[in-house]
């Protein structure tokens, strides 16, 4: 009765009786964490609410395992998960990645002569999202909207590399893994290594890998808070790309370029 009174009083929306207070009540969640802080703990949020503890550890295990929050190792703190990301809600929206990343794929294809592209990870698929041929008539055959299993491309690898082996292993549960070239990681553990080599490495490099005849060089797009937010990429398709310019020159191109599209993410270029 006291919410009904309320949307009855004088100036009231009337469309507030409409309003689902769960719904609400999420959102309010969502909106405390901010750059300042990207990180909270659950009577953090009960006091910036004036919620009562239930009602907050409810929202934070909904949140939770819908993707929107993710837990930290010490079990208490909360911030916000690739759910956002991947749908492009409040903490960073797909269209404005696009739209910080167009021209630096741009300057990333006019560098290297390759395609260039950029993806982001969408629960074990990886969704290209952004695109520059190459100015040679053989071009990959990726458009925007292309999806991947994640552990099958170099791409899909760097949009793995945040996660734990626990978390991994509930992301791709089976023992073996589908496999499109005799590179391709068959098993959990073979696919476990090649990401710690990754990490160790901080990019990664492809011949054949996915599909025969392309070659790729993929790097993470870290966000302020290092978190992995998306991932870019050249890829060459039947012409031969020396191995050591691949480790060398366009290994630090792709890299330069994943870090500028993160500074912007960041909240502007830095010096």
């Amino acid at each position: 009765m006291g919410k009904l009174a309320e949307a009855e009083k004088p100036g009231a929306d009337p469309r507030d009786r409409y309003i689902v207070p769960a719904l609400a009540h999420g959102l309010a969640v969502l909106g405390l964490f901010s750059r300042e802080r990207p990180a909270l703990t659950a009577p953090e949020i009960c006091e910036a609410l004036q919620l009562p503890r239930a009602s907050v550890f409810r929202l934070l295990v909904t949140l939770e395992r819908t993707g929107y929050l993710r837990r930290e190792r010490d079990e208490r703190t909360f911030r916000l998960g690739p759910g956002l990301i991947n749908r492009g809600f409040v903490y960073l929206s797909s269209l404005d990645l696009v739209e910080i990343a167009q021209p630096v794929l741009q300057k990333l294809r006019d560098e290297t002569g390759l395609s260039a592209h950029m993806a982001v990870r969408e629960g074990r698929e990886v969704v290209y999202v952004a695109r520059v041929a190459a100015m040679t008539t053989v071009a990959t055959s990726v458009q925007v909207g292309t999806r991947f299993p994640a552990h099958a491309t170099v791409m899909g690898r760097m949009l793995l590399l945040d996660l734990g082996k626990e978390d991994l292993r509930a992301l791709i549960p089976e023992r073996k893994l589908p496999r499109s070239t005799p590179q391709t990681p068959g098993t959990f553990e073979t696919l476990w290594k090649l990401l710690e080599e990754d990490r160790a490495r901080g990019y990664s490099v492809s011949q054949s890998f996915f599909e025969k005849g392309v070659s790729a060089v993929a790097a993470p797009v870290r966000d302020s808070a290092m978190r992995v937010a998306a991932a870019v990429n050249v890829t060459a398709v039947d012409m031969h790309v020396d191995i050591d310019a691949m480790h060398g020159r366009i290994k630090d191109q792709v890299l330069a370029a994943a870090a500028e599209i993160g500074q912007w993410l960041a909240g502007g270029r830095r010096s």
